[in-house]
Order: structure tokens, then C-alpha cells, then sequence
């Protein structure tokens, strides 16, 4: 049971963090909204403290000295983290019809750095800090987002490579926790999601969050035996996720 438990939901403000946020909630979770964009940060705390006890902080995952005092700050607060769920991170949406990224040779470096920074980054650097607190309370759950994109036509390059390195490093990185009984998953929606920025024509025709209905509690009370693995949900469970040729 995960009821009392504390999560810290990275990118929560909106969209599947905060589908995620809102279903730990409903477990009884105690929950951080950590989000760049802290208007929106308020806005889901505000609608999921007449749930569970919520709190909103703003967060730039790729700043570590930002992490590691906000980190601090909820163990101040709440004793320390239960959950994790790396969840923030610059996604193409090019099923809304949004334009594909540019392709390698046109693309700036800036752009390039933004995306393997918050991305990959932002989860080395979640991961890395609540270690230290999971190990304290004597286990943990980190939930990593893992991602598709095509290679035709092109334009996922920059994204790809951060979630497939997402996955590689969860997998690895159980290894070296997995005696502190700290679980570790890589998380895939299996498709595009219309979330609330999206178009309206995707919003019609598109899954939205709550497709993905109780994943989030499932992979925060996955047994040690999953870590390492990337899941999906389906039929009301995890399953293991296969990954693509």
C-alpha cells in the first residue's frame, strides 16, 4: 500500500504528470507538483489538495542546485521522498500537427542541449538526489518516462536518443539499488496523447491521460522483481514493454 507515501511528480502540472499526480492522489498519496511552469503547478495542486495533501514548487529539472534544495525542502517538509516520477521533458507532439524538429545538420546546438538536458538530464539528476532520501526510509519507487518517435519521416532524432538513454540508464541504474530495495521502471504510454494544449482536432480524435488510468499506482507499488524493466499498461496491469526494431 502507498497510502501516506510521498511522491514528487516532475512536470506535474499538467498533462500525463498530472494525470499521474492526480491518481497517487487518489491512492492516498501525499504529492509535490514540481514544474517549470508554476502557474500551473499552483493551478494542479490547488485542484488535488481536495484529494490529498499537495504542494507546488517550481522546478528546472536541469538545474541541479535547484533539484537538490527543493529535494531538501520536501524532506524538511514531509520526512522525505517515496516516489518519483521523472516525468518532465520537451516531447515533438507531431501527431497534433505540430512541425517536425529540425533535422541534425539544421539543427541549432541550443536546441540539441535543450532537449538531452531536460530530458536525460533532468532524470539523471531527479534520480541521483532522491536516492540518498529513499535509502533513508528504506525503499523507494522512481518511475522514468520512456517514448516513440519514428525515423521516417524524420524530425525525433533529439528525442529518441534521450529515451532510449532513459531506458538504458534505468536499467542499469537498478542494478546499483536494487539491494537498498529502491525499484526502478522505465514507463511507456505506448502512444501519442492529446493533453490539455493540444489542438482541438487532436483533443477529438487523440487518447487523452486517463487512458492511462491506475499505471502510475502500479508502478509505485511494483515489486522489486520489475526493476529495471520498461512497462506498459494494458488490460488493467503493467506488462512488460517491447522495444521496437
Amino acid at each position: 500500500m502507498i497510502e501516506g507515501q510521498v511522491a514528487v511528480v516532475t512536470g506535474g502540472g499538467q498533462g500525463i504528470g498530472k494525470h499521474a499526480a492526480k491518481s497517487l492522489a487518489e491512492a492516498g498519496v501525499k504529492i509535490v507538483i514540481a514544474d517549470l511552469n508554476y502557474d500551473t503547478a499552483k493551478s494542479t495542486a490547488s485542484e488535488l489538495n481536495k484529494i490529498s495533501e499537495t504542494v507546488a514548487i517550481r522546478l528546472d529539472v536541469r538545474n541541479e542546485s535547484e533539484v537538490r534544495t527543493t529535494f531538501s525542502k520536501v524532506k524538511e517538509n514531509f520526512g522525505g521522498i517515496d516516489i518519483l516520477i521523472n516525468n518532465a521533458g520537451v516531447v515533438p507532439h507531431f501527431r497534433w500537427g505540430i512541425p517536425r524538429w529540425p533535422e541534425i545538420s539544421d539543427m541549432p546546438f541550443e536546441f540539441w542541449d535543450k532537449v538531452i538536458s531536460t530530458n536525460l538530464y533532468g532524470t539523471f539528476i531527479g534520480t541521483k538526489h532522491a536516492i540518498p532520501q529513499m535509502k533513508e526510509r528504506g525503499q523507494g519507487h522512481i518511475i522514468n518516462l520512456y517514448g516513440g518517435g519514428d525515423t521516417s519521416p524524420p524530425g525525433a532524432l533529439a528525442y529518441m536518443v534521450t529515451k532510449d538513454a532513459i531506458r538504458t540508464f534505468t536499467r542499469y541504474a537498478a542494478e546499483e539499488v536494487r539491494s537498498s530495495k529502491i525499484c526502478m521502471l522505465t514507463f511507456s504510454p505506448r502512444f501519442a496523447i492529446a493533453t490539455e494544449t493540444a489542438p482541438e482536432k487532436a483533443k477529438k480524435t487523440m487518447p487523452r491521460p486517463d487512458i492511462l488510468g491506475e499505471a502510475f499506482v502500479l508502478a509505485a507499488e511494483a515489486p522489486m522483481a520489475l526493476s529495471g524493466q520498461c512497462l506498459a499498461f494494458e488490460n488493467g496491469k503493467l506488462v512488460k514493454e517491447v522495444p521496437a526494431d
